[in-house]
């Protein structure tokens, strides 16, 4: 797992309109995702809408790709909670699910100091035999993993990588210092795949790529065997699709752009609403500029 590269979908979690998950969807998503190169899923993910189902829920949606997926491709399961007893009860059971590797989270809402910061991703990475990517998103909970909580998590050896969304170059450059065989970085930002592959990332963790997931692969792989023009082209072509699909909070562009698709994602769990006609006139537009079939009426 510590020399994963390429493509990894952060997946949506269907559906149906009561608000139970759809597993014959999802399974087909897994097949759709794997057949057009998508080289690992990472289920349970903020695109997956955990922060609005229950553990018992988790339990069997990860269950579900893992068994269907059966190896074909690394399936790993987002472990994060801002409890660090939950984070840690989440990755011993995941793991013991069979989960490739293990997303963890930093502590959402109620935050912590450096050490606390340093010990909520040990208790997981010292629990679990799957291996731990630490996920700075600061954007969605209020604190970042400092750089030097990252240096001394980086040399643990069951903490694999860093899933980088902060959007700040700066702060990648930092991190960057403590890339090795070891520990390496993904991209949770589509729109600065290629920069932060400069950085010496190793592939993307992609919302993007439930509606493309064959250009990110490709993508990826153009630019991990050195056809870095090609690789930056692309990112630059579907910066407008890319942006579009985080107008509103992350799920529901893409969601939407899937089911107008005929992906058939499914529906939302609240607070996750339909989005704004405005913005859905918009996604439409820009779905057709990046040549993304728009059918009329499943919205």
């Amino acid at each position: 797992m510590k020399k994963l590269t390429g493509s990894i979908v952060a997946l949506v979690t269907p559906f149906h309109e009561d608000g139970s998950v759809d597993f014959a969807r999802l399974r087909e998503l897994c097949d759709w995702h794997i057949a057009n190169g998508t080289d690992a899923i990472l289920a349970l993910g903020t695109t997956g809408e955990t922060a609005s189902t229950s553990l018992e829920e988790d339990i069997k949606t990860l269950e579900c790709v893992i068994d269907h997926v059966n190896g074909r491709v690394p399936v790993i399961a987002g472990a994060g909670s801002n409890s660090s007893e939950m984070q840690k009860h989440k990755s011993v059971i995941y793991s013991q699910m069979g989960a490739s590797a293990l997303l963890c989270i930093s502590p959402y809402y109620v935050k912590t100091n450096e050490e606390g910061m340093y010990r909520h991703f040990m208790m997981s990475a010292d629990a679990a035999t799957a291996p731990i990517i630490l996920y700075n998103v600061p954007g969605r909970t209020g604190c970042k993993i400092s750089p030097d909580v990252v240096r001394r998590l980086s040399v643990h050896p069951n903490v694999m990588a860093i899933k980088e969304a902060s959007g700040d170059i700066g702060y990648a450059m930092k991190v960057a210092r403590y890339l090795s065989d070891d520990f390496t970085m993904y991209s949770g930002n589509d729109d600065i795949t290629i920069p932060l592959m400069s950085l010496g990332a190793s592939g993307v963790i992609s919302v993007w790529a439930n509606v493309m997931p064959r250009t990110v692969h490709d993508m990826v792989t153009d630019y991990l065997a050195g056809r870095h023009e090609k690789a930056l082209q692309t990112q630059l072509r579907y910066l407008d699709l890319i942006n579009a699909l985080f107008m509103e909070v992350n799920p529901i562009p893409v969601k939407t752009a899937m089911n107008l698709m005929g992906l058939q994602a499914g529906h939302f769990r609240m607070p996750m609403y339909p989005m704004a006609p405005e913005n859905l006139g918009r996604l439409k537009r820009i779905m057709r500029e990046a040549g993304l079939p728009v059918q009329e009426d499943a919205e």
